[in-house]
């Protein structure tokens, strides 16, 4: 087991440890000597590191993926601690044990699972519980939904983290679909279920989070249909329209053209599925960035991209933690090339002449 996790790491000490190298740059000091920029991770999180000297030395002998020890001291810049690299060994993955270095769901993926298909099982439309019985008996989807994350970093970016996803979102369709009665709560697990099938290919997380080709060239979506359609062949019978409804649920699940749904939704179940979908992937981004904030100083994070605002961690705030005023969020978003500078008003003929018509009148 490793002696020390990111989460232990403490300003100003000197720590030795091994880390998972989850992304290398190769940048320029000002003398223009080469330095290394590295991002290094466990399963308690990551942190920023910086090798300034002696980089020519283990420039070519480490790469993305691999498993490094490191030397250095942790120190603060820009209110974050940072990781001053001294010295750098690869180690072979012998020496590694696996589970320290990968985050993952505190619930047993075994039992997440028998639990999703207690749920299938207990559906009462026959050709909507065959269709999800059948990828549930499938064992190499069944393997792939037990250990996928559920996206690369935004929410459930945890291996198990798309099974904990897939039951929250059970459960929600339950406690929802028993306030409207006009809502078909077995479609709308149906959509729970499938919404998200196609990231067990569209990501890659044998070490750290990332895209396959196939997942950057399709996307979820359209390999979650593609999934479905294969799985079809084996049920003839499988009435078109419902299959319509259920095409439609993965498709629209995202809610808005803008967010990468090829069509919006247009019946209650897509609707209220897309508002769960949301709710869900948005409490788990709320929990992981408040757990996860490596700020040293005061109760805000930083600027949260995918929730497009600081949030306020709760707890330090109500202990009293020094106050740290987030900056305006346009400061923390990088500047986009179509955004023009404010132009001077151009002269208007009809205004002039107007402007002229008025002064004769006077």
């Amino acid at each position: 087991m490793k002696s020390v996790y990111v989460s232990d790491l403490r300003p100003s000490e000197d720590i030795t440890s091994v880390f998972l190298v989850q992304s290398k740059d190769i940048r320029q000091k000002k003398s223009g000597d080469p330095y290394l920029s590295l991002s290094l991770g466990d399963r308690s999180g990551a942190i920023d590191a910086k090798m300034w000297d002696n980089v020519a030395d283990v420039l070519d002998t480490f790469g993305r993926d691999d498993f490094i020890r490191v030397k250095g001291r942790v120190q603060v810049y820009q209110n974050k601690p940072q990781l001053t690299v001294h010295k750098l060994q690869r180690i072979d993955d012998s020496e590694i044990e696996f589970p320290d270095f990968f985050p993952a769901s505190q619930h047993d993926p075994e039992a997440m699972f028998a639990e999703l298909r207690e749920i299938v099982a207990g559906m009462s439309d026959p050709h909507l519980k065959r269709l999800l019985t059948a990828f549930l008996d499938d064992p190499e989807i069944a393997d792939r939904y037990k250990r996928a994350p559920a996206a690369k970093s935004v929410h459930h970016a945890f291996l198990g983290g798309l099974l904990e996803h897939v039951l929250s979102l059970c459960r929600l369709c339950r406690s929802t679909a028993a306030n409207y009665d006009f809502i078909d709560l077995d479609l709308l697990l149906a959509g729970a279920v499938l919404h998200d099938i196609g990231k067990i290919h569209e990501l890659s997380y044998n070490r750290s989070f990332g895209y396959t080709d196939e997942g950057q060239l399709l996307g979820h979506i359209m390999i979650g249909i593609r999934m479905i359609d294969e799985k079809l062949r084996d049920l003839p019978d499988f009435p078109p329209k419902l299959l319509t409804l259920v095409q439609h649920m993965v498709l629209s699940h995202h809610g808005t053209l803008e967010f990468g749904s090829p069509k919006v939704p247009v019946f209650p179940e897509a609707m209220l599925f897309h508002f769960l979908d949301n709710i869900d992937s948005k409490m788990e981004n709320m929990r992981a960035v408040t757990a996860n904030d490596n700020h040293i100083e005061g109760s805000w994070t930083g600027y949260v991209p995918p929730l497009e605002r600081y949030v306020l961690k709760k707890d330090a705030y109500l202990a009293g933690a020094a106050a740290r005023q987030p900056e305006p969020a346009a400061a923390a978003q990088p500047a986009s090339a179509n955004v023009r500078p404010a132009q001077k008003p151009q002269p208007s003929l009809f205004g002039d002449r107007l402007q002229e018509a008025l002064k004769d009148k006077s």
